[in-house]
């Protein structure tokens, strides 16, 4: 039980789909804190509850949680339906990082970063990580990882969570607390 099959890795995301996106797509009634029943999903997407235990415990990231009595599960983060995930605000690391395809840079220069059909602004706490988010999308121009200034933030009253899989989260990031750092090829060489 080291590591996830292919069919299991498919099955995560579609766990996420319904999770983070789509609960009514598999007939599931999700609360306002984003749980649903683990009997009615597991019932929903025709697996066994050992399945579950196995995609929860080896997700790479960590994206699901039972609750205590493993009666419900959710997504840690990652929603784009109103859900309350019961985030408690939390103090960062002084810099958080933000990895993204370079196509995205010119919005990001003007807008900052935004939730977009998220609820918050997913953050990492290192650059390896934001380069590993950064790289799930294809792009031949390379990505951009921004440095954020979360004491910065912080003073002009900006708010951070911390997601029970560690994903750092904000409402928006505004330009003025970003620095950008290019990244020309996955052995991290800086421009």
């Amino acid at each position: 039980m080291d590591k996830l099959s292919g069919a299991e890795v498919k099955l995560s995301k579609k766990i996420a789909c319904v999770l983070r996106h789509k609960p009514e797509s598999a007939g599931l009634k999700m609360d306002k804190h984003g749980w649903v029943s683990v009997l009615e999903l597991i019932k929903a997407l025709s697996m066994d509850m050992e399945t579950l235990e196995k995609i929860v415990t080896l997700n790479d990231k960590k994206r699901f949680i039972f609750s205590e009595d493993k009666s419900r599960i959710r997504a840690c983060q990652g929603h784009s339906i109103k859900v309350d995930v019961e985030l408690k605000e939390s103090v960062p690391p002084r810099y958080l990082y933000h990895g993204t395809p370079i196509k995205n840079r010119e919005n990001i220069e003007k807008e900052g970063l935004r939730p977009m059909k998220r609820l918050y602004v997913h953050l990492s706490a290192d650059i390896d990580t934001a380069w590993q988010v950064a790289k799930r999308r294809k792009s031949s121009e390379g990505y951009v990882i921004y440095r954020i200034d979360t004491e910065a933030m912080i003073k002009s009253g900006r708010k951070y969570y911390q997601a029970e899989n560690g994903v750092w989260l904000t409402k928006i990031v505004p330009t003025s607390c970003m620095e950008e750092i290019s990244c020309e090829s996955a052995d991290m060489e800086m421009k």
